[in-house]
Order: structure tokens, then C-alpha cells, then sequence
């Protein structure tokens, strides 16, 4: 992999303080800049988050999803446990900012967001999760506990061993109930 990366620098935050350190890679499509938010002295095994980014849920607070709320979780848990937040830049399932709003109106019309991805040509969900390995063993981290819901993010660890899947429960409302339903019942997330 072709991958740039920055310095150590500190970032207080009304989560914690925490180390930061970006990871830029380069890409057939042009690049994209990761961000990992993390404890100076990790556990031995840590807790580890892959937060896939997701601007209208981290920085508006969209309640059609529940994005936010995971992210504050796992910063949270980051700081109480010396554990890691990836932020990885692939908004939207990986589809862009732009398709993800006209993802969005297409649910307004009465689509689910499986639905509307495969309405404008898209997966169901175009992550891609290759990048976290070579970061996690850039830190020397070869067992976590990863955060998640999704069984694919396990399954596409390769040279990683999960020795634990630690579930991530947010509340619903009345946005976003559908919006869970179908990431559990059609896409296979574990809740």
C-alpha cells in the first residue's frame, strides 16, 4: 500500500485527550486521508473502533442514522479503556457526499437506504476495510475487541485477530428506526 503518514500530535477533546495521527492513501480514485484518534498507552488488547465517516450524522447530527452516537461512544470508551477510534473518509457506504443526499431523497420518497443505494447503481454498502490492518500494525497491534455491529468489518480483518466482539447499542428514534431495522435484518448487523 501507498500510504503517507503524518506525525503524532495531541488532541484534547471534550471526549478525552487523546493522540491523533492521519494516514493518507493513495487510491485509483484519488486519495483519501484517515484519521486515527487514540491513547498513548493502548491495553494489550485494545478496543478498537472503525468508524466510517458519515458528515451529516459526526457533524450535523442527523438522527436518520446513528452515526454520531457511535462515534461519541466510542470516544468515550476510548479514553475510559486506552483504546483507538479509525475514522475512515467513506462517506456515505462509500458512495460520496453528493450520492448519499440523493440516496437520502430517494428514502424521503419511501425507499429504505438498501433500496436507494441500488436505485442510483450502488452496493448495499462499498466500504472497504484494507487500509486498517496496515494501520493497526503500524502501531504494533496484532489482537483486538473491535466495536462493531458488523459482521463484515470482522470478516474483512485479515492478519488481525478479533478476539472479541464488543457490541455497539445506541437508542433509537423515530428517524432512524427503519433505518436500523433494515441494517439488521437485511444487511446481518448484530445488535
Amino acid at each position: 500500500m501507498n500510504i503517507e503518514i503524518s506525525e503524532v500530535a495531541n488532541l484534547p477533546s471534550r471526549f478525552g485527550n487523546f493522540k491523533v495521527k492521519a494516514f493518507k492513501e493513495a487510491c485509483r480514485d484519488g486519495c483519501k486521508e484517515h484519521l486515527v484518534i487514540y491513547k498513548e498507552n493502548f491495553e494489550k488488547i485494545p478496543i478498537v473502533r472503525i468508524h466510517s465517516e458519515c458528515l451529516t450524522g459526526d457533524a450535523i447530527g442527523s438522527l436518520k442514522c446513528d452515526c454520531r452516537d457511535q462515534l461519541e461512544f466510542a470516544l468515550k470508551l476510548a479514553e475510559q479503556t486506552n483504546g483507538m477510534v479509525i475514522y475512515l473518509r467513506q462517506e456515505g457506504r462509500n458512495i460520496g457526499l453528493l450520492n448519499k443526499i440523493n440516496a437520502y431523497a430517494l428514502q424521503d420518497q419511501g425507499l429504505n437506504t438498501i433500496e436507494a443505494n441500488h436505485q442510483l447503481g450502488f452496493e448495499a454498502d462499498q466500504r472497504t476495510y484494507e487500509v486498517v490492518p496496515y494501520i493497526l500494525n503500524h502501531f504494533n497491534i496484532q489482537k483486538i475487541k473491535l466495536l462493531t455491529n458488523n459482521p463484515h468489518k470482522i470478516a474483512s480483518l485479515n492478519d488481525i485477530e478479533v478476539v472479541e466482539r464488543v457490541p455497539i447499542i445506541m437508542d433509537s428514534n423515530q428517524h432512524n428506526e427503519d433505518y436500523l431495522s433494515v441494517k439488521k435484518d437485511e444487511m446481518g448487523h448484530l445488535f
